[in-house]
């Protein structure tokens, strides 16, 4: 135990006994400390004893122990770092108004205490967010411990090294609340203290809201075709009665093929033509499939010939999909895999698609790492449904903006700049920076023209990683 800490406790309590205007709650007997789920450092239990909240103004603070069992205490709309055995601490203030303002306010909670009541000064120092998949996949171990692998729409603040205080978090959320949300908005901001207030989580949970900055994704490794054959091998293996795998075909089969193969894909489909799971959508990888069958109208607004790969049957209700590769028709790249509507009403009333995997191993991998862990819990082919309900488009996932061409006329982006010479009319969305899975539902925006059949076709450049909507002419 510190002397520092428990000497700065007493002070507190002298500066709060003395202080005008503030207003001192019963303290907190020991025997009811004990049975706190945490312990608690004689400093903190020092305070506790004599005041059990505090009072001053339209401020008030009740100390109990509301979350000390997930290693933070919240008090009014603050948070407090439970794992320090000497303080607690550090304490992090969280106002939720039109803009989230977040403040770092003091290092522990007896040096807080001393500012009670006392004018705050605005801060100074200025601590940035980082996506925490970043953390997660970052050379610092004990970060990367405490991101837990990381989310595509969660952001990390390490409080291990504060530059000053109070200090402010620059943070935004993924979602936004301009642009005219894609439906009646929802959305959400949790915040959670973890690591006993080393790190701080901030997750943008959108719900009818349109995603408005770029997303960090997982970084896919580079051996991922090799790897998701062996890992989807594994599996069969261990468990004979849940997987199944279909063989593969030979080099000169895919040479027969329609369209090129690449090597990253040969070596997927030498081994695997196809999965079986229950509660996931059949995979039939190799050519054939009478199921992959779609109108010919249909086939036109996907893309047509040598423009997407079909790999599974997809149907949620009433509603049909095909999940599809997306190939690039210069470069012969298989690209993006996305899930698009194939009844020709609903994709020419309403175009949308759920972009799944970046490429077919790692859609190959995430399946595997979802049946490893469906195989080690109850009820297989209901964990694997629930995990994989975004084969559908339109099935809740975040929703990624699209904006009409002119957006990006003068795009430095090559890539944007190619697609601003589309029709006037046209919607444009860029799939690189988005969440996987992400939905894109074009008659979200509100300048898409409603109405049967307002969809000419898609079109899709750099193997899926952009898409564009183009209206049918009045």
């Amino acid at each position: 135990m510190s002397d520092t800490s428990l000497d700065q406790a007493r002070r507190a309590l002298d500066a709060l006994r003395t202080r005008e205007g503030v207003e001192l709650l019963d303290g907190i007997p020991d025997t009811e400390l004990d049975t706190w789920p945490i312990a608690i450092p004689a400093a903190v239990r020092a305070v506790l004893r004599e005041v059990g909240g505090i009072r001053y103004g339209r401020e008030r603070y009740d100390f109990e122990p509301r979350g000390l069992d997930v290693g933070q205490w919240g008090t009014g709309d603050l948070l407090v770092g439970v794992g320090g055995e000497d303080d607690w601490g550090p304490m992090v203030r969280v106002e939720e108004y039109d803009d989230m303002e977040i403040v770092i306010e003091a290092p522990t909670f007896t040096s807080w205490l001393l500012t009670l009541g006392a004018e705050r000064s605005a801060p100074e120092a200025t601590l940035a967010a980082i996506p925490s998949i970043e953390a997660a996949e970052g050379p610092d171990a004990e970060l990367a411990a405490l991101a837990d692998g990381g989310d595509s729409l969660t952001d990390l603040v390490d409080l291990r090294a504060v530059p000053g205080y109070p200090c402010r978090v620059a943070w935004e959320p993924y979602h936004s609340l301009e642009y005219d949300t894609a439906d009646t908005g929802s959305s959400d901001i949790e915040y959670e203290l973890i690591g006993g207030g080393r790190a701080l989580l901030l997750r943008s949970v959108p719900s009818g809201d349109f995603l408005d900055r770029p997303v960090r994704r997982h970084r896919i490794p580079a051996d991922a075709p090799r790897r998701a054959v062996t890992e989807l091998r594994a599996l069969a293996a261990d468990h004979p009665d849940l997987v199944t795998l279909e063989p593969g075909c030979t080099d000169e089969e895919m040479d027969s093929w329609p369209v090129p193969v690449p090597e990253d894909i040969r070596t997927v489909l030498r081994a695997i033509g196809g999965v079986r799971m229950p509660g996931l959508h059949t995979l039939r990888l190799l050519p054939g499939a009478p199921e992959h069958t779609v109108d010919p109208e249909v086939h036109r607004m996907m893309g047509g010939d040598g423009t997407y790969w079909p790999i599974a049957h997809v149907t949620y209700g009433s509603s049909v999909a095909l999940a599809q590769i997306r190939i690039d028709p210069d470069t012969g790249e298989w690209g993006y895999v996305v899930s698009l509507p194939c009844d020709l009403r609903d994709l020419g009333e309403e175009p949308e698609l759920s972009l799944l995997a970046e490429s077919l191993p790692h859609l190959l991998l995430t399946i595997a790492k979802a049946a490893r862990e469906a195989a080690a819990a109850p009820d297989f082919a209901g964990r694997m449904t629930s995990a994989f309900l975004y084969f559908t488009p339109n099935t809740g996932e975040p929703w990624t903006r699209p904006v009409p061409v002119e957006e990006w006329s003068d795009s430095s982006d090559p890539l944007r700049a190619a697609l601003a010479t589309l029709p006037p009319g046209t919607h444009v969305a860029d799939l690189r920076d988005s969440p996987i899975p992400t939905d894109l539902c074009f008659h979200r925006s509100y300048l898409w023209p409603y109405g049967a059949d307002s969809l000419d076709r898609l079109h899709f450049t750099a193997a899926g990683r952009l898409v564009a909507a183009i209206p049918r002419k009045p």
